[in-house]
């Protein structure tokens, strides 16, 4: 007795390779279609998910520093240490965010060509603002389709460049400086990042430009995370499972 639900046997190529029970010829014509390209080597995606780990560790931490937990109302001060163990995880997640920046930088001479998209910019290439302009368009809903791309759309290269590159430059030095003023004179923070202070004239300035910082990180973040599954749903490649995998695949097999 034949099952009912068994596709109709034209649905299915005649010599195709029987993947599944129900596999038809659209399915294996799909499948043929999703190549894909290693593009995220293990040190890139390592430091992409800790880095995340440690900016999310610092923001808390950091939005608690700046407007402390009611502290007195969980016992009295002699008997806890709710903030020093609040700074403590946020000095420990800076010095572990600077050493994986350092190391990032490293790979990006040592790794592929995809590791160095996130520090350089192709400001002198006609394609790349040409490019850059069309995706502003999609994001907003003003193109139809998307284009095809290996590495970093020219959007998310130019955020990339200015909120991770320039950004968490910025707050580790920022961070380092402010670090800098309890380590005390002569130590190695002030000896290499105290003249920061001097700069701005006063601590009190420095922390309201590490705090502006620290949302402006925020906001980026929330466009990031947005922007990734956006285009995990919408583009024609794959978006959040290559950082895991490394593995960029595309969903046809039009060359543009």
């Amino acid at each position: 007795m034949s099952d009912p639900h068994a596709p109709p046997p034209e649905v299915l190529a005649p010599d195709a390779p029987r993947l599944t029970g129900d596999a038809t010829a659209a399915d294996l014509e799909s499948l043929r279609r999703r190549t894909s390209v290693y593009v995220y080597e293990a040190p890139v995606r390592l430091w992409h998910w800790l880095n995340a780990a440690c900016i999310t560790l610092l923001i808390v931490t950091g939005y608690l520093i700046g407007r402390p937990l009611p502290s007195m109302q969980i016992a009295e001060a002699y008997d806890q240490f709710v903030m020093g163990y609040i700074r403590f995880a946020h000095f420990a997640a800076a010095q572990v965010m600077t050493v994986m920046f350092f190391g990032r930088i490293y790979w990006a001479f040592m790794g592929n060509h995809h590791a160095r998209q996130m520090f350089v910019l192709p400001i002198f290439s006609r394609r790349f603002w040409h490019e850059l302009i069309f995706e502003l368009r999609w994001y907003f809903f003003l193109e139809s389709e998307p284009k095809k791309y290996i590495g970093h759309n020219p959007l998310a290269q130019l955020a990339m460049f200015f909120f991770m590159t320039l950004g968490l430059t910025f707050m580790l030095v920022t961070g380092w400086a402010l670090y800098a003023e309890g380590a005390g004179q002569g130590s190695l923070p002030d000896l290499m990042f105290g003249w920061l202070i001097a700069l701005v004239q006063n601590t009190q300035r420095l922390h309201t430009l590490h705090h502006l910082g620290m949302w402006a990180i925020v906001i980026f973040m929330i466009i990031h995370i947005y922007a990734a599954i956006r285009e995990d749903i919408m583009s024609r490649q794959s978006m959040v499972s290559t950082m895991i995998s490394g593995h960029r695949t595309f969903k046809d097999d039009r060359p543009d």
